[in-house]
């Protein structure tokens, strides 16, 4: 069955929300802290090995019924069902939102079209372990009888954006392999890592849906004629192996049939690091440490299918996303993990947030009469507070930022860590309190500045602070807990997109590129240009004629 179609606007809900904003609009959090000792009790979740702190938002008691009015109004419980039931929910495309089904119990019963395909996920499950205990273990060789050193992933979006997140997240649980990725068509960026490599050890996985993707199969081609200078082409299926639905071009590209790995239909790309599209994965951190994280996600899509509105993380997190987006006006959130390791965490969630839900149509088809779809963005912190926490503190515009912590380091130096937390604790707390003329008056008093002086500096060193935060604090970086962070952002995008009445699982807006850059393509190999604006044939003539 598909998803209820209801304008948000149109709801009871809403109204009361967009009145009720007038009066938080200008709302101190310091002094709702200062008016109720309760507060951080009250606007606080704990779960796992996770304490989420929503206490620093411009929100009271009524604001979160509202928000969670608003939720039921707008059929999320009936939403979260069928998601996980496997009904349609992507309706453009016909297809099910089973993601969640690659990392559910073996016991679980899910069905798509009548069968039940978790024993079919199990299977794929075995194939990836046993093939990464072969690499690992340097049973699978190389075509010069060499244990394999190194492992290129080569694919786009989802097929590179989560295997390479979470490589580079899991880096501390790495065994001996050295994992590459590789994305972009540009030529200069398959070079540099081809040039690093032995073709005796290397192993490539290619990751493509339909092995028709074009920088995908570009990259793989140049990489094979790479290969074939050491190598003969029956070597290829030694040193290739591919995650795919489409075997007749697989084999023609050289690849043992057998040495491919199954895609679903109903797994969209940015979701798919769970399924063989997490081969890469496996293959870095090993098939144990794989499966843990799995584990991580499957448990907070429990928490999330079972916990009520209230004391559900994803739930609570993406309603106050809707409420700044659709009733403060924000138009992005910062995402700010206080550990080096999830660096890729926000351009991979950027692909899931943007793409899911960057959409201006309503499930009825007709276009929305308000804001969809936030812009994420975000670095490591300390790193970010040196570069654009400036605009974060005074610029102009709010920016609700969440802050990911850790309570222990992984590799137990605590003089690091307790110096990193700090900064952590201390950010939130600044983006609230901001800093009153009186305290930077105080300032230049103890350090005894001119009157004149003091005038001048006064009015840029205030910050008025009310910048609204959430506070994600784990106990460890494990796979599990990465699972379930990973798990969690997947949620909230979910949320959004019912709340927006949008459909988060197509992507035609990917398309139009696609198709352009194919038919400019066969122009720049023609060299005779078409019909273009003229800002387009100009820069086409430029390019061609200089190239």
């Amino acid at each position: 069955m598909a998803l209820q179609n209801t304008n948000p606007t149109t709801t009871a809900a809403w109204e009361k929300l967009q009145n009720h904003f007038q009066k938080m609009q200008n709302a101190s959090m310091v002094e709702m802290f200062k008016d109720d000792n309760t507060r951080t009790k009250q606007f606080h979740l704990q779960w796992n090995d996770f304490v989420v702190d929503y206490s620093k938002n411009i929100i009271d008691e009524k604001t979160m019924n509202l928000l969670l009015e608003l939720a039921n109004e707008l059929h999320l419980k009936d939403g979260i069902a069928k998601y996980f039931e496997g009904d349609i929910i992507n309706q453009t495309e016909n297809r099910a939102v089973l993601h969640t089904a690659l990392r559910a119990k073996e016991t679980a019963v899910i069905k798509v079209d009548g069968q039940n395909v978790i024993p079919e996920i199990f299977e794929v499950k075995n194939k990836i372990k046993k093939f990464t205990n072969e690499v690992v273990n340097g049973q699978r060789k190389g075509f010069t009888g060499k244990a394999f050193t190194d492992v290129v992933n080569i694919g786009i979006g989802g097929s590179d954006l989560g295997p390479a997140m979470v490589v580079e997240a899991l880096q501390f649980y790495k065994n001996h392999l050295n994992l590459h990725f590789v994305s972009n068509v540009d030529g200069d960026h398959v070079n540099e890592i081809i040039k690093k490599l032995n073709p005796e050890t290397t192993l490539f996985v290619i990751v493509s849906k339909t092995f028709t993707t074009q920088e995908t199969l570009t990259n793989s081609e140049t990489i094979r004629k790479w290969f074939l200078q050491s190598a003969k082409q029956e070597d290829v299926a030694k040193h290739f192996v591919a995650v795919s639905t489409n075997i007749d071009k697989v084999t023609e590209f050289g690849i043992n049939p057998e040495n491919v790995f199954p895609m679903w239909d109903w797994v969209g790309g940015r979701f798919s690091l769970w399924s063989a599209v997490g081969l890469s994965i496996s293959l870095a951190v090993g098939y144990d440490n794989f499966d843990e994280l799995l584990k991580g996600a499957n448990e907070m899509d429990i928490h999330f299918k079972t916990e009520s509105f209230d004391k559900n993380i994803p739930v609570v997190l993406a309603l106050l996303s809707i409420w700044y987006n659709n009733f403060f006006g924000s138009e992005s959130e910062a995402l700010i993990p206080y550990t080096q390791y999830l660096q890729k965490l926000a351009p991979y969630l950027q692909q899931g947030t943007m793409e899911s839900n960057g959409k201006s149509v309503g499930r009825d088809g007709k276009p929305v009469n308000y804001q969809t779809g936030t812009i994420i963005w975000g670095e490591p912190g300390t790193n970010s507070q040196h570069a654009f926490f400036q605009l974060i503190h005074q610029g102009t515009k709010l920016i609700p930022t969440d802050f990911i912590g850790f309570v222990k380091p992984l590799y137990g130096n605590e003089d690091h860590h307790d110096k990193l937390m700090s900064n952590f604790f201390a950010q939130t707390e600044a983006l609230m309190n901001g800093k009153t003329k009186e305290k930077v008056q105080a300032e230049f008093d103890k350090q005894g500045l001119s009157k004149e002086k003091a005038d001048f500096l006064l009015p840029f060193k205030v910050f008025n602070g009310n910048k609204p935060t959430n506070t994600i604090l784990i106990q460890k970086l494990t796979p599990k807990t990465l699972g379930s962070l990973v798990a969690l952002y997947e949620h909230k995008i979910f949320v959004q997109g019912i709340i927006w009445d949008i459909f988060s699982y197509d992507q035609w807006g990917v398309e139009l590129g696609k198709q352009l850059s194919n038919s400019i393509l066969g122009e720049i190999h023609s060299k005779n240009i078409d019909s273009h604006d003229s800002s387009t044939t100009f820069l086409l003539n430029h390019f061609l004629k200089n190239k």
